[in-house]
């Protein structure tokens, strides 16, 4: 089995158990996250990969983090996360990625996120549910962080947090990568 086999029976396990557990039907998930009832069917039967931004909108409208969602194995009381098995979520051919490097779900989800942008990429985020929080520390490079349309320049060494739920970009328009650490903090679901 592939690591992709892998992570899409992971997904289509998790994602029954946590509707099941929010005793959300189909429908129901479908209207909370914006994904449709047959692609919501089609993941459960593990017969498809979603976009990063499908398995977000899900994770969203069940209140946990994606990591949940994706997690091979879980329940454990401490979890370490080699390097190797850090899921990679988004990157581009010109080399810019994100790995979600672990998560929980005490006192609602809350992940870790390692991030590389090469000059002129970016990458766009929905908006989370309202009480989600990121906070991010630049390592090397100057991020533009764009939040509900307003720029700000996040240098290295420097460090950023807002509230997540509205749109937001991040985006490297300077010379070299940008490297940076994020944490998001979401609300736990009602």
């Amino acid at each position: 089995m592939t690591d992709l086999d892998q992570l899409t029976q992971s997904l289509a396990r998790n994602l029954k158990r946590w509707r099941g557990e929010r005793n959300f039907t189909l429908d129901a998930l479908a209207a909370r996250s914006g994904v449709s009832r047959g692609m919501i069917i089609q993941i459960e039967q593990a017969r498809t990969n979603p976009s990063v931004g499908t398995t977000v909108k899900l994770a969203d409208a069940l209140g946990v983090s994606i990591t949940t969602l994706l997690d091979y194995d879980q329940g454990a009381r401490v979890r370490v996360v080699p390097r190797e098995q850090a899921v990679r979520m988004w990157s581009t051919e010109a080399g810019s990625h994100t790995s979600l490097l672990v998560g929980t779900d005490a006192r609602g989800p809350l992940e870790l996120w390692e991030w590389r942008i090469v000059p002129g990429d970016s990458s766009a985020s929905d908006a989370h549910p309202p009480g989600t929080v990121e906070l991010l520390r630049v390592t090397a490079g100057e991020l533009t962080l764009v939040v509900d349309g307003s720029e700000h320049r996040v240098p290295a060494g420097s460090s950023a947090t807002f509230e997540a739920n509205v749109p937001h970009t991040y985006r490297n328009d300077g010379s070299e990568p940008v490297e940076m650490t994020m944490a998001v903090a979401v609300p736990p679901a009602r």
